[in-house]
């Protein structure tokens, strides 16, 4: 699943591919900014952990959990 993440008063977003479901980034989202953490963390496909500052987020866009075709369709 594609995750997007948007940080204030920078230009670029923070884009990876994670194995979690999307019900568990968005828990953990929630529960972040609910609970007042100072930050979220996140692991990608490739085991690279990513640590967003929640002060600083814009919006995490979690994009559908189905997998790319590869080939031509018909």
């Amino acid at each position: 699943m594609d995750i997007r993440i948007g940080i204030t008063n920078t230009g670029r977003e923070l884009s990876f591919e994670s194995s979690e479901n999307a019900a568990d980034v968005k828990a953990a989202v929630a529960s972040a900014l609910d609970g007042g953490a100072s930050h979220l963390s996140f692991t990608d496909v490739k085991g690279n952990s990513y640590i967003v500052p929640t002060a600083n987020l814009a919006f995490v866009e979690v994009g559908s959990e189905e997998t790319r075709r590869v080939g031509f369709v018909a």
